[in-house]
């Protein structure tokens, strides 16, 4: 029986030939960008499923088209398996991204022009955390904390002021490219105080609250946590609202129909997938392993005189300020790296006087080397791969014998789905 690749292969060898390309490059280097991981082969079975084909307007039990008792079956399963391994009360799993998740939060629960208070962009917010340059930061009047420029504390006697004074409906916690764990305790005090939403965006971290590595903000009695289901959860492409009871039915609606017609039943039959894995002894093994990669690769880096922003990790990732510890911008650092097979991301640092694509930084995990096995004394030498080849960037012959030694070293690991 000819398989899909096979037939892909024999009828559109370009696109073939592209996505074995990404399969080797996936094998030969280290990925190292803290968004990015991958996942199981059972979810690249389900997102290249017949699911693909099917349309499923509305909600399982209320649907606008015929023939839905499968898609109904998975949908259930993934809301279920969401509620169980996020401790929730309601879910709703069919965002196609993480800024359509949270903008259905704000477009559920809010009306136009009301305040939200969240993390500034270039001290660890995401765009949809109301950066000026996104429509949400239009539609919606952010007002932004920041954090201390030395150890990445929050000032919650400032964060607290300033609820007290622009009385905020939404007080947003949560990140992108910030490396320390949140406070939901005072966060949830302060928005008790002004009769605030509590909103946690988990998508960097969702897997690590997942496998018990990190809280749970719905510990702390948050009233909606959004999660992107890749990343740490290591799951296809896709946003899931999580919120009380008390929400459920505003952001039903707000999801569908205020913001999305026909959901991704194969995302979401792959979603039901990684969240049977995650509630497995081996993926709370694997949150763990997380955490201790990151601290020991932080902790390396810094011994070789790297400057960390927040001057180390909580979590998954670390954003090194390259400017300070080598002399090249972000961009410039990202480049060397690819060279020698090492995957990471140019990031802006807090307040950072450079522009967006040739910022101060770049940002660095370690969620996707731990899921092809990397442990601690692994993240020894790829904190000593990243230094020489930063302090060396212009020594073309040191970046190549560096490949060679990345592409060496990876095959003792397998990629997941892959191998």
């Amino acid at each position: 029986m000819t398989s899909n690749l096979e037939y892909l292969e024999q009828n559109d060898p370009a696109v073939f030939a592209a996505l074995k390309g990404e399969e080797e490059r996936q094998r030969s280097g280290i990925e190292l960008i803290p968004s990015e991981n991958y996942t199981h082969a059972e979810v690249l079975a389900a997102l290249g499923s017949v699911f693909t084909n099917k349309y499923s307007e509305g909600y399982p039990g209320r649907r606008y088209y015929g023939g839905q008792e499968y898609t109904d079956q998975i949908e259930n399963l993934a809301r279920d398996r969401a509620k169980a391994v996020f401790r929730c009360e309601h879910a709703n799993v069919q965002p196609l991204s993480g800024s359509a998740m949270n903008q259905a939060v704000y477009l559920g629960l809010l009306e136009p022009g009301d305040t939200i208070l969240a993390m500034d962009l270039s001290h660890g917010g995401h765009l949809t955390h109301g950066a000026p340059v996104s429509h949400m930061g239009k539609l919606f009047n952010f007002v932004r904390y920041v954090t201390d420029p030395v150890d990445g504390s929050i000032d919650f006697d400032q964060v607290r002021n300033d609820a007290l004074a622009h009385k905020p409906k939404l007080l947003l916690c949560g990140y992108t490219s910030y490396p320390r764990d949140i406070d939901y305790a005072a966060f949830k005090a302060i928005a008790d105080e002004v009769g605030a939403i509590t909103m946690t965006d988990a998508s960097h971290f969702g897997g690590l609250v997942a496998g018990d590595a990190m809280k749970n903000p719905f510990d702390f009695g948050f009233d909606v946590v959004t999660t992107t289901t890749h990343k740490s959860l290591r799951g296809p492409r896709g946003g899931m609202v999580l919120c009380k009871k008390e929400f459920a039915s505003k952001i039903d609606k707000s999801v569908f129909p205020g913001l999305q017609g026909g959901p991704h039943m194969n995302a979401i039959a792959a979603i039901a997938v990684t969240l049977l894995k995650a509630q497995q002894p081996e993926f709370k093994q694997y949150a763990q392993q997380v955490l201790r990669n990151a601290s020991t690769l932080a902790t390396e880096l810094m011994n070789r005189q790297a400057s960390l922003v927040t001057g180390g990790t909580d979590n998954h990732m670390m954003v090194m300020n390259t400017m300070t510890s080598y002399g090249l911008d972000g961009r410039v650092a990202e480049e060397v790296l690819d060279q020698a097979a090492i995957t990471t991301n140019k990031q802006i640092i807090p307040d950072d006087p450079n522009p967006p694509l040739r910022p101060s930084g770049i940002r660095i995990g370690t969620p996707a080397a731990t899921a092809r096995g990397m442990v601690e004394s692994d993240m020894v030498q790829l904190a000593e791969w990243i230094n020489t080849c930063l302090r060396n960037p212009e020594d073309q012959a040191l970046l190549a014998k560096t490949r060679g030694d990345v592409e060496d070293f990876c095959r003792q690991f397998p990629v997941p789905g892959l191998e």
